[in-house]
């Protein structure tokens, strides 16, 4: 059940909210192997300010119950700030992104958890 959020202070127009929420979908699932079925994205507007500075940044937060890794962590860091970069024309150095791995029962769906 990978969650994929991007809060960003780019101009975003709604295509490119649906383009991005499609790519990080994408992504996420390629790099965690497991079905985009199970994929959840959200592209949110947000005012920001990095490193003083209220210049276009992104702050990339995934959730996964298992398949995070530091060598999984690093291959989606790179595929999913690529996607932020070109797609929103934002420095890599203008963008954060955190993994959390989430136990199974501190999700919920379908009215339980997961584990």
């Amino acid at each position: 059940m990978p969650f994929v959020r991007l809060e960003t202070s780019a101009t975003l127009t709604d295509d490119v909210r649906r383009k991005l929420c499609a790519s990080l979908s994408q992504a996420a699932a390629k790099g965690l192997g497991k079905p985009e079925q199970y994929v959840m994205t959200s592209v949110i507007p947000s005012v920001m300010s990095m490193s003083g500075t209220p210049a276009p940044a992104a702050f990339v937060d995934l959730r996964s119950i298992g398949g995070l890794s530091p060598a999984v962590n690093r291959a989606l860091a790179k595929a999913i700030g690529g996607i932020v970069q070109e797609t929103l024309n934002i420095p890599g150095e203008r963008i954060f992104l955190n993994f959390t791995d989430v136990s199974g029962t501190n999700w919920g769906w379908q009215g339980s958890t997961l584990g």
